[in-house]
């Protein structure tokens, strides 16, 4: 936990040496409190991209885990929810990755068409498809969001599956990362993989057809969970 001071000397910071501040405060805390274990990310290899990666949400420290494992060989997009908070050390974790903002429960078709644009140019994104972190661990409903997007790229879906990082970085009240408490665990890092969704046949109703393909999303990153994380996707 950043000190009041700290806090206020992060303020003033030019954004630009807040953000190498901020990176190497994170480094810091990822090398002595986590402890990370990696699963089949080596076989990605063997597909070609561009990818989608889809994980589930449990902690302010999901991205800064999920970009040190990605960031040399798939350097994605993150796709975060705009959020106003007067916490420093949050508001530099955005900028310390590639980001795409979205405006929370809305249709934001200007951000729609940025990530259609990036995947289409080859790019990688990473998106949450919760959309928000779980208050308990366990995962949530998924926002069809994500089935718009595999449409209109075609993109390999390749599911994420995480846990620890609630341990690692609990939640706080606020919300925010420099307010929060980083504490010693393990934390698991699982890659499937690519998510094959089914063709909608004639006389299946398009609603009953968009739950079953998310289903089967959300399901691809429950199992690569325990059970205890997994939620409704049990």
């Amino acid at each position: 936990m950043l000190s009041p001071f700290t806090v206020k000397v992060l303020k003033i910071l030019p954004e630009g040496v807040l953000v190498e501040v901020a990176k190497k405060i994170t480094n810091n805390y990822l090398k002595k409190f986590a402890r990370l274990h990696i699963e089949g990310f080596e076989k990605l290899e063997k597909y070609e991209g561009p990818f989608i990666f889809i994980c589930n949400h449990l902690s302010n420290s999901d991205g800064i885990v999920l970009n040190k494992l990605l960031k040399e060989k798939y350097d994605p997009y993150f796709v975060a929810g705009v959020k106003l908070t007067n916490d420093p050390i949050t508001n530099a974790g955005t900028k310390m990755v590639k980001n795409i903002p979205v405006k929370p429960n809305t249709a934001d078709k200007e951000a729609i068409t940025t990530m259609v644009k990036t995947v289409k140019n080859g790019e990688n994104l990473l998106i949450f498809p919760e959309g928000t972190r779980s208050r308990t661990g366990a995962m949530i409903e998924g926002k069809k969001g994500i089935l718009l997007l595999a449409r209109m790229t075609k993109a390999k879906i390749i599911p994420i599956g995480m846990s620890g990082t609630d341990k690692l970085l609990p939640i706080d009240e606020g919300g925010n990362m420099g307010s929060e408490t980083w504490h010693e665990a393990d934390v698991t890092v699982k890659f499937g993989k690519p998510v094959e969704l089914p063709k909608r046949i004639k006389e299946e109703d398009k609603h009953e057809y968009d739950n079953k393909c998310m289903y089967i999303l959300m399901r691809s990153i429950a199992e690569l969970l325990p059970e205890e994380y997994r939620g409704v996707y049990k």
